[in-house]
């Protein structure tokens, strides 16, 4: 059996619990207790403390005040409640931005903040990694050998960016390491576009809406640079931690798909990836599409450490608050969301919050507990059948998937194409368009993994590059093996454009991927919103057919040994090569040339997956909204099968070796409804750490 360990050893279970804020209730003598025997009913065993409590904990400089923590910690633990204590570094005292100003940040337009909000501070600050520093050494040596704390929430939600002469001076000391010269710096970024050339350090700023915002390899700079800087305050906050205990395991907690930071480099600092999830349910008829980005999400935070499971840190059990419309979650959907977080990889789920603030800003977002504080309410009724269900899931703990197909989400690539200034400046849709190529996999219930292009392609049949504008140095080369050794290399449009500094490549589109795919692409035209094109099949060796509908993007390539299998039908450009295939070595190179709408993404995967011998969780096809993942430990798989739709589905199970672990035997799924069997695992032979 091969499983990965449990996210502490002394919990090997499914964890299930909440945000939790004792300090907002000191005054309240009899909460706690409560709190804890409704905790009990609900099925929780592990809350997240402390994370905004600074000024509980040190209401004025050098004075501290534990003694409620001890109290709280120690009832949570006799009464078997386990406990991720966090960091406070999240929201600073007032005592601290009055004292010392420079803790505050300064925006891009160079104005210092007032005190106020969350991380309003700069990660440069001495003044504020000493008194982090301070903070984090108290709690690790009053509570590192706490029987309750079994990990440590560092932070919360990190984000944002300062732009004070602190953090000026130390993005030209990053810039200075990287490039060593002023005369590679200015290459690099092409800085003599607009005699923008820089002739001294000194003269470089982080870009500003009032200053420097054309230069793309500075903008580039600027965002790997707050990247660093954040991971560098992160480090400083995991290092008196680790001092005291390095066997505690850390967290810090992601949000989703969140553009200011790459969570690709924080990966390797930290033990367990965890992440927030507020999808905006019942916003549509068709959830699908939503379920589908939720699951993308949950995929990447699991493809962060290479398949270990990941912690959901937060969900809402009802609605938030700060959402455009706050809706109600159905019956239903708070188990099946839950569940979701499970099958693709996730060992717990948790919630924002416990009990509802009783004022400011998240008094009204959702809660396991309401005002009305009791649990007899339909709320606090599902969350404790999610508990429920974990307790039967337990065996599932430490499994993981094992997926046959990638796609490839880099954030770099991201932050560079959305940057490019062309061709469509109203909606370059880099996410969605990442999105829309993950659905039918999703659909027809293939695991998938979400990498960067850094990633090791060779343990995957199918690699999906959408829109690979970037390609740093090696990805190329890396690209050729994979499909010179037998994969199949899927990219479009708008790929192989410029290099890791956004510098274009010379000789022609896409670049070092030009070999690679058979073709060159000349030019691309961009489409106003409501104007398309058509894309017409014309060779059907992969069993496409048919005629379909592009739109916003229509690239104008040119083959060079790749075979066309569609041409466009309209426009100047009427009868030029729409999607191409490559043989190249062992394997298969495809260049989807137009942005095609989904029955083209729909029928193209069906047609790649049966050629490549991509294997379903269950062979069977689904029904729309339906969709299959499976976590296995080479022994047993984990087979969760859920409905994402608010009509009854069925499904037909017999003869695939299922047995029931969640819910009934059967094929027939009630709306919203999610359930879990076991079977013989089909692949023995395979090692969970890769």
């Amino acid at each position: 059996m091969t499983k990965f360990p449990p996210i502490s050893e002394r919990v090997p279970y499914m964890l299930h619990g909440a945000d939790y804020n004792p300090e907002q209730w000191l005054a309240y003598p009899d909460i706690l207790e409560k709190d804890i025997q409704l905790m009990k009913e609900a099925k929780c065993n592990v809350m997240s403390v402390g994370i905004f409590s600074w000024v509980s904990l040190e209401p004025e400089e050098g004075h501290f005040t534990f003694e409620w923590m001890d109290q709280v910690l120690d009832r949570l633990h006799e009464n078997g409640i386990s406990v991720f204590l966090a960091t406070p570094s999240g929201a600073r005292p007032a005592w601290m931005s009055k004292k010392y100003p420079e803790v505050l940040r300064v925006e891009a337009n160079r104005v210092r903040n007032l005190h106020g909000f969350r991380h309003n501070h700069c990660y440069t600050s001495p003044v504020y990694r000493e008194k982090v520093q301070m903070m984090n050494e108290k709690l690790a040596e009053r509570y590192a050998d706490h029987p309750a704390v079994i990990g440590w929430h560092i932070s919360n939600e990190y984000g944002g960016e300062c732009h004070c002469d602190l953090c000026q001076d130390n993005f030209r000391d990053w810039l200075k390491e990287k490039y060593e010269t002023l005369d590679k710096l200015n290459h690099a970024w092409w800085t003599t576009f607009w005699s923008h050339t820089y002739t001294d350090w000194d003269q470089i700023e982080s870009p500003a809406p009032h200053g420097e915002l054309m230069v793309h390899g500075q903008n580039l700079d600027w965002k790997r640079f707050v990247t660093d800087r954040t991971i560098d305050f992160c480090r400083h906050e995991i290092s008196p931690l680790k001092e005291k205990d390095p066997s505690i395991p850390v967290t810090t907690n992601f949000m989703g798909i969140y553009e200011g930071l790459d969570y690709w480099k924080f990966a390797g600092h930290l033990d367990v990836i965890s992440w927030d999830a507020y999808p905006t349910w019942h916003d549509t008829q068709d959830e699908s599409m939503n379920a589908a980005s939720v699951g993308f999400t949950h995929d990447l935070n699991r493809s962060l450490k290479q398949g270990q499971p990941f912690m959901l840190m937060e969900s809402t059990p009802s609605m938030t608050n700060w959402q455009d419309v706050s809706k109600l979650k159905k019956p239903g959907m708070h188990h099946l969301s839950s569940l979701q977080a499970v099958a693709h990889g996730s060992d717990t789920v948790q919630y924002f919050q416990w009990r509802k603030s009783r004022g400011s800003s998240e008094k009204l977002h959702g809660a396991v507990l309401d005002h009305y504080g009791r649990s007899d309410n339909r709320v606090f009724q599902d969350v404790k059948g999610v508990g429920e269900t974990l307790e039967k899931l337990s065996q599932v703990t430490g499994t993981s998937v094992q997926p046959e197909v990638a796609i490839i989400f880099d954030w770099e690539n991201r932050w560079a194409i959305n940057d490019s200034q062309g061709p469509r400046n109203i909606g370059i849709h880099y996410e969605r368009t990442v999105q829309e190529h993950y659905l039918p996999f999703w659909e027809r219930g293939i695991p998938v993994d979400v990498v960067s292009m850094d990633a090791d392609f060779s343990k995957y049949k199918v690699v999906v590059a959408p829109m690979l504008y970037m390609v740093r140095a090696g990805v190329g080369e890396k690209i050729d093996r994979f499909v010179g050794d037998g994969g199949t290399f899927v990219t479009t449009y708008l790929s192989g454009i410029a290099d890791e500094t956004d510098l274009a490549f010379l000789g022609g589109f896409p670049g070092p991927l030009r070999e690679t795919l058979g073709i060159r692409s000349e030019e691309i035209d961009g489409l106003h919103d409501g104007q398309t094109n058509g894309v017409a099949i014309t060779e059907n060796s992969l069993g496409l057919q048919g005629e379909f509908e592009s739109r916003e993007l229509c690239d104008l390539i040119h083959l060079e040994g790749a075979r066309s299998l569609a041409e466009y039908t309209g426009d100047f450009y009427e009868g030029r090569p729409a999607l191409t295939v490559n043989h190249h070595g062992k394997g298969k190179a495809y260049y989807i040339a137009s942005r095609n709408d989904n029955q083209f993404h729909d029928q193209f995967t069906e047609c790649l997956v049966r050629d490549a011998g991509i294997e379903r969780v269950v062979d069977v096809e689904l029904p729309a909204g339906v969709t299959a993942q499976v976590r296995t430990d080479g022994q047993t798989d984990y087979v969760f099968l859920m409905n994402f739709t608010g009509g009854e589905k069925e499904i037909d199970l017999n003869g695939r070796g299922l047995t029931s672990l969640v819910g009934d035997e059967s094929g027939n799924f009630a709306p919203f409804e999610g359930k879990v069997y076991t079977r013989e695992a089909k692949h023995e032979h395979f090692s969970t750490f890769r």
